[in-house]
C-alpha cells in the first residue's frame, strides 16, 4: 500500500511516517490481518496544491489527508485529487467532529474520517477499512453524522453552495483567509479582474453583499475552516 501523508504541521507528518514505517513488528500498533500488502510512505505535502501535484506524480493508493491547511484545505484536494483518480483512498484528518466539515468530506469523496485525538488508536482501523474497500468514520463522530442526516444538513443556500467549481471554491477559502485580491491573483496565477469577477459572482450566487458575509457565509457552510 502506496501512501501520501498531507499535513501542514511536520511533527505530526513526522509522526505518521514513523508510526507508518514501524508497522511490520510485531506488537506494532499498526499490525492488522486486513493490511496484507507492506506499506510504503512515497511522500509527504505540507498543502493542499502540493497533495494534489503530488496524488497525481506519485499515484498513491491512499492519502492521510489533513482537513485544515491555507491556500487549498483538505476537503477541496481531495476532492480535485478523487476528480483525478477515482481509483485513490483518502482519510481525512480534523481536530473536530465538526459535522458541515464531515458532510463535506464525504461528498468530496473521502473513505475515512479520522479525528486527531484519536489519530494514533484509530488510523489502522481506517486504513484496513479503505484497504478492504469500505469506510471508516471515527465512532466519536458517528451520532454528529446520523443526527445530521435525521435533521437535513440545515445548510444556508445548499443547493448553490453544492453547485461552486473548484476554482470558486479555492477563491471563496483564500478571501476567508483574509487574503486580498492582488494576493489572491498571484497564488492562483490569474488576473486581478478574473479574481474580482469570481468574487462578485459569488456574492451573487450565494445572496451575500460583502467579503464578511462571504468569510461568515464559507465558515457556516462548511467551505472553509479559520482553524489553521
Amino acid at each position: 500500500m502506496r501512501i501520501l501523508i498531507v499535513d501542514d504541521h511536520a511533527i505530526v507528518r513526522q509522526g505518521l511516517r514513523s508510526l507508518i514505517e514501524g508497522q511490520g513488528g510485531a506488537g506494532s500498533p499498526m499490525q492488522n490481518s486486513a493490511l496484507e500488502s507492506p506499506m510504503e510512505v512515497v511522500g509527504e505535502a505540507e498543502d493542499g496544491q502540493r497533495a494534489v501535484r503530488l496524488a497525481a506524480e506519485l499515484a498513491p493508493d491512499v492519502v492521510i489527508m489533513d482537513v485544515t491547511m491555507p491556500d487549498l484545505n483538505g476537503v477541496e484536494a481531495t476532492r480535485q485529487i478523487i476528480q483525478k483518480n477515482p481509483n485513490v483512498k483518502v482519510i481525512v484528518l480534523s481536530m473536530h467532529p465538526d459535522k458541515h466539515i464531515v458532510r463535506e468530506s464525504l461528498k468530496a469523496g473521502a473513505s475515512g474520517y479520522v479525528l486527531k485525538s484519536y489519530l494514533f488508536e484509530e488510523l489502522r482501523r481506517a486504513l484496513a477499512a479503505t484497504a478492504a474497500g469500505g469506510h471508516y468514520l471515527s465512532p466519536q463522530i458517528t451520532d454528529v453524522v446520523i443526527e445530521d442526516y435525521m435533521r437535513g444538513s440545515g445548510r444556508p443556500n445548499a443547493a448553490a453552495a453544492d453547485s461552486l467549481t473548484s476554482p470558486e471554491r479555492q477563491v471563496l477559502q483564500l478571501l476567508a483567509e483574509g487574503l486580498s485580491i492582488k494576493e489572491i491573483a498571484k497564488r492562483l496565477h490569474m488576473s486581478p479582474k478574473t479574481v474580482d469577477a469570481r468574487r462578485r459572482s459569488l456574492m451573487g450566487r450565494l445572496g451575500v453583499s460583502s467579503v464578511a458575509d462571504l468569510v461568515k457565509y464559507a465558515i457556516r457552510a462548511g467551505l472553509t475552516s479559520l482553524d489553521f
